[in-house]
């Protein structure tokens, strides 16, 4: 009788484990607060957040453990005159692997400016999309931003395996916009609080406008980098046929939040992909990463010669 519970026990956990969609793992940073706090407080604060994030299912899919989401948050906090208030940024990392390789590609890598919450020790998290702003909007925040990018980083890896196949997770992290928390402090949620902010990244993915943009993320991963390990040179002239595309858009839409996000953390995994190309596709590679890319432009001029 104890054999058979252990192994219905060993199922479930085994089922458990499969279900989650992220392996995610939550940094919470305090040193800008003063020394006047108790510390602990944020440490159970990260321990909530990670449990936040990998217990909870994010969509009606399951995952391997092989097959999780390796993402990272780092919380950098700062006080405010509130009391239990405090004002953030919040970086979001997010890697997808290459098939038939041991490397994580870059998916996201953005930081948020404006993340405001109010946190008391040992509070419960909760987040429910039916009603995301919650009773007190400064609680609510922390967990709605947390849920929209679980939803942002499910839609481009979707995204970038199937065409359009991130569309329901990005509809909603929108949900989450339409809903937000709206109060003293509160911000990044509406398309007046910045021309860079969460409304507008999804906004651009959602927006009909900017279907190309599915088209790229497809074809960049799952056409390109993908491809890398069997077929090198046809993978870089698929490449390079986004970076067209991007041009392209570029073009049509200039100075759109999508555009710039892209590229984000990409700058040496582009120069990679290019460093053995064919002198004319170098060339034409380097002028739009440069072009389009200008964090980083002295970078490929440098290093695409």
């Amino acid at each position: 009788m104890h054999k058979i519970t252990l192994i219905f026990f060993v199922f479930c956990l085994s089922f458990s484990v499969q279900a989650q969609e992220l392996n995610a793992r939550v940094t919470v940073s305090s040193n800008r607060v003063g020394p006047n706090v108790n510390k602990n407080v944020f440490n159970t604060l990260q321990t909530a957040l990670n449990n936040f994030m990998n217990n909870r299912k994010w969509t009606n899919d399951n995952f391997e453990v092989s097959e999780r989401i390796e993402c990272n948050f780092m919380l950098n906090l700062e006080p405010t005159d509130q009391q239990n208030v405090y004002s953030a940024q919040l970086n979001i990392q997010a890697a997808r692997p290459v098939f038939n390789s041991s490397y994580q590609s870059p998916i996201i890598n953005y930081r948020d400016e404006s993340v405001t919450f109010k946190y008391v020790e040992f509070q419960q998290l909760e987040f429910n999309e039916n009603r995301v702003s919650g009773t007190e909007p400064l609680v609510s925040n922390l967990t709605a931003v947390f849920a929209y990018y679980a939803y942002m980083i499910l839609g481009f890896d979707y995204d970038s395996y199937s065409l359009k196949g991130g569309i329901p997770y990005f509809q909603k992290a929108q949900n989450v916009v339409n809903n937000a928390p709206d109060g003293r402090g509160i911000s990044g949620w509406k398309p007046f609080d910045n021309v860079r902010n969460r409304y507008w990244l999804v906004e651009n993915m959602i927006n009909s406008k900017y279907n190309v943009f599915h088209d790229v993320y497809y074809k960049y991963y799952r056409l390109g980098m993908d491809k890398l390990y069997d077929d090198e040179k046809a993978a870089r002239i698929d490449l390079l046929n986004v970076l067209t595309m991007l041009d392209a858009f570029n073009n049509d839409n200039p100075n759109t939040m999508i555009n710039q996000f892209f590229f984000q953390g990409k700058s040496s995994e582009w120069i990679n992909i290019f460093k053995k190309a064919m002198p004319q596709d170098k060339v034409r590679a380097r002028e739009i990463l440069a072009k389009l890319d200008l964090t980083n432009s002295s970078k490929y001029k440098d290093e695409l010669k």
